[in-house]
């Protein structure tokens, strides 16, 4: 009798979270460009517009969610991450616009 209450509770729970996946699918689907862009943005805002040296800036940008590959182009003020699956890169433009990410 346990075990069937048991299984009976496991199977509402499961339930009850793949319902809760399926509506927030949306931003479920996003979350993977969030962490790239989020660390390519900061990262290019910390270096270029407070003008803090790169080690600063890597722990400032840094997150429980790892990162696989990180580019810094000095000459072009320009940093590209990778990180779950997705790329973003951050380019400064200038004294006034600070970083922005590119399309």
């Amino acid at each position: 009798m346990k075990r069937k209450v048991f299984f009976t509770l496991m199977l509402a729970l499961l339930v009850a979270l793949f319902a809760w996946g399926w509506r927030e699918r949306v931003a479920l689907g996003a979350f993977p460009d969030i962490i790239s862009a989020y660390t390519a943005k900061e990262y290019c805002s910390c270096r270029y517009v407070m003008q803090q040296p790169a080690e600063y800036c890597r722990g400032y940008v840094k997150q429980s969610v790892p990162i696989n590959d990180f580019f810094e182009s000095p000459e072009a003020k320009r940093i590209t991450v990778s990180g779950l699956g997705r790329s973003n890169s951050a380019r400064w433009v200038g004294e006034r616009q600070g970083c922005r990410l590119e399309p």
